[in-house]
């Protein structure tokens, strides 16, 4: 009788401090204070695109500061969505670390031209087609659009263009500047060889830059890549080059 009243006792101490246990290890998440800032931008070659500093101030200008905060206090989808609002990011997730620092992870907007018009606009056009500020701190090597381009071609024929350059490695590494002439037609300046490509107009630019290509595997690298000043690829069916005088 002693022994069952024993062990009746004992379990049920175990069973207090089970409950007590899960009590304890539930309630200290939440009673868990946030210790700073994570700030991780997911392309390192853009990585200085977005500061650190920017984020904080941003946060502490909406009262959205997390340092010193309780974890359950804090609004993580508030902050994805005001960090959003930032022109530089793509993307934002926010979540606490069970060491208690919040960790920000951004994806920036890529870059994948540069435009500077001859009416004096100067901006960028990012991997899905849209307008860039210039201020933005881009450290990657990109083509420079410049002459006559409206926004329409920029973020247009001119954005599809410059993405068939940058999947291409041998173009992405050739072609320097794109200079549209006042009628719409269209030269490149190559960074190896001291010529001017003429496409005409862009469309069929797959077609026209295979068809140099060719020529200049099988031409330039055995007469030169500087005899010729122009080398024009409008028309389908033949290359015209101009001798250098």
């Amino acid at each position: 009788m002693v022994k069952r009243i024993f062990l009746t006792l004992l379990m049920l101490l175990i069973l207090v401090y089970l409950a007590l246990a899960v009590s304890v290890l539930n309630d200290k998440p939440k009673a868990m204070v946030c210790s700073g800032l994570k700030l991780d931008i997911k392309d390192s070659v853009y990585a200085g695109f977005i500061k650190e500093k920017e984020v904080t101030l941003l946060l502490k200008k909406h009262s959205l500061d997390p340092t010193g905060k309780r974890i359950d206090e804090i609004n993580t989808q508030l902050i994805e969505d005001q960090l959003a609002t930032h022109p530089l990011s793509d993307a934002v997730e926010c979540y606490a670390t069970p060491s208690g620092l919040l960790r920000i992870e951004v994806s920036p907007r890529i870059p994948l031209l540069r435009v500077m018009d001859s009416s004096g606009g100067n901006f960028f056009v990012d991997t899905k087609g849209r307008k860039m500020a210039s201020s933005a701190h881009c450290v990657a090597r990109l083509p420079i659009a410049t002459g006559f381009i409206s926004q329409q071609m920029a973020c247009g024929e001119l954005y599809q263009f410059a993405g068939f350059l940058m999947n291409d490695d041998f173009w992405n590494a050739q072609i320097e500047q794109i200079h549209v002439l006042k009628g719409g037609d269209v030269e490149l300046v190559p960074r190896v060889g001291n010529h001017l490509i003429y496409m005409g107009k862009l469309k069929g630019y797959e077609r026209k830059l295979a068809r140099l290509k060719e020529f200049y595997r099988k031409g330039l690298n055995k007469v030169g890549w500087n005899k010729y000043s122009r080398i024009s690829v409008e028309f389908s069916n033949q290359i015209i080059c101009t001798r250098r005088e």
